[in-house]
Formats: structure tokens, sequence, C-alpha cells
């Protein structure tokens, strides 16, 4: 909770924290302030709190990641970082009704047994198709088809840099709209990298919203014609195919208690998180 004031007398040198659901989401350095004021904010739709700059209409952020790599603020198809956006098959830059075998663009008859397109494995591909193809191509990616500019589905290597370059903060609430899933924070120091802190955790105190962040909200995943998960859970696609099992892709998922980069069928309906990749 919140508490709001008309007006706050700070006398000494203090750092002073506004915090919401064990997250601090604002801080004034040490220094002297004569009265802080605070309003009821308006929580029906949380704009960026934080963004770098903009590519092509959307905004981006800078996490220090070695590859140079910037984050979009907001999922695909979403108008805020809390909003959860459209879901996308793999390899798929539309959304659809139905996501399962019968409705997946690269499965012949809806067996995935039979791949079109992206496949390593002869024993997988349509009568024995195989292709040396392991990123989508640009005209099969959501991020890229959608948003244009700079704009890619990121790869499993970016992914995995994000998980372990970053400092991650779960949150029952981001910025107060009840929206749960984990704040990523560009890490401050070597310590912090990789540091995730769960739902039972507390985080750093040297950590606030002002600071540069993104948040990937816990949105589900949609199978057959079933939105389930959200507020759980959240798998974010890569632009990777498994090319051991050339079924599935390579995604971010993560829960309250959990982060990591494992695969996804192909044909479900995940969230897309665009990046800028590093030049």
């Amino acid at each position: 909770m919140i508490l709001f004031a008309a007006a706050v007398s700070i006398a000494a040198m203090a750092q002073f924290y506004v915090c919401k659901d064990g997250v601090v989401v604002y801080k004034i350095d040490d220094g002297v302030a004569d009265s802080i004021t605070f309003t009821e904010p308006n929580l029906s739709k949380v704009t960026d709190l934080y963004h770098d700059g903009t590519e092509a209409g959307y905004n981006y952020v800078d996490l220090g990641l070695t590859s140079g790599t910037k984050w979009a603020t907001a999922n695909v198809g979403a108008d805020s970082p809390q909003d959860y956006g459209n879901y996308y098959a793999w390899g798929e830059t539309t959304t659809k009704e139905t996501y399962n075998e019968n409705t997946y663009k690269y499965f012949k008859d809806g067996n995935y047994r039979k791949i079109t397109k992206y496949c390593s494995d002869r024993n997988c591909g349509n009568n024995g198709f195989t292709d040396t193809k392991t990123i989508l191509d640009l005209s099969d990616d959501a991020a890229y088809i959608n948003w244009g500019g700079k704009w890619r589905m990121p790869t499993k290597v970016q992914q995995d840099e994000l998980i372990n370059e970053c400092y991650w903060v779960w949150t029952e609430s981001y910025s107060g709209s009840n929206v749960k899933g984990y704040i990523v924070y560009k890490a401050k120091n070597s310590s912090d990298k990789g540091v995730k802190v769960y739902s039972n955790g507390t985080p750093s105190s040297s950590y606030s919203l002002s600071d540069a962040h993104i948040f990937l909200s816990a949105t589900g995943t949609y199978i057959d014609g079933d939105l389930d998960g959200t507020e759980h859970y959240a798998n974010y696609i890569s632009s990777s195919l498994n090319t051991d099992t050339p079924s599935y892709a390579w995604e971010l998922y993560f829960y309250p208690d959990f982060v990591d980069s494992p695969y996804e069928n192909r044909y479900f309906g995940l969230s897309v998180r665009a990046v800028i990749p590093g030049e």
C-alpha cells in the first residue's frame, strides 16, 4: 500500500523511498527537500515509466547488455507495458482464434511430423523435407512485420543474455496496475547480474521504477481457443528453432519463483517482446 499525504517535511539529509507491494517506485537520493506532495494516481493506464528512445514509433530501453541489444517497453500488440498484447504461433505474424496443430501454418495436415518450413530433421519433415533455417525469416517475424524498422523477435541468445545480465524482481502489481510479472532492471553492478528476486524475496532498495528497466507481464499461453495461466506464468517466444526437436522453438519462460529459457510447441499462441539488435 502507498500512503498519500498533502505534504511531508524532510528536515535532514536522508534517502526517501516510496514503495508499492515491496517494490521501490520512487526514491530521492541524499539531499534536503522542503516538502513532498502525493496525489492519488490514475492507474487505469500505466504508460512507459522509463525509456531511452523510440524506433518506428515504439519505445525501447538500453539495459546495458553486452551485445548492445535494446528491448521494447511493451509487447507486440500492447498499448502499454502492463498490457498483454497479441499472441502468435511461432513463424506466424497474425493472430487467430484457435492455436493448435490443425491451424498451424507449417504443419501439413496438422501433423508435427510433416513440417513444411524450418526443419532440421528429415524424420519430422513433410516427405523428408529439411532446410537450413534456424532463425525466422523476416517475413515470418511477428515483431518486424507488425512494427517494422529495426524491430525483431529476440533470438534465444538474446533472451539468455537478458536472463543472465539483468536484475529480475517479481511484482504482484506493476506500478499499482495489479498486473503481475517481472521488472527487469539494468544491473547496477556485476554482482546483481542474473539475480532473481522471487515472490517471497526482498529486492534491493537501490532499485526503483525510475531506473532503467522493462516489465514483462505474466501473459499466459493460448492453447486451442483458451488463454491459460495469466497472472501465473508467461511464455515469450524467440525467433530460434530448437534444431534437436524442430516442432519446438525456444522461449523465455517464467513464473513467480522461476525464470529460464526452455522450448515450447511452435503452434501455441505466445507473447512477443521485440528487440533492436546491437550494431
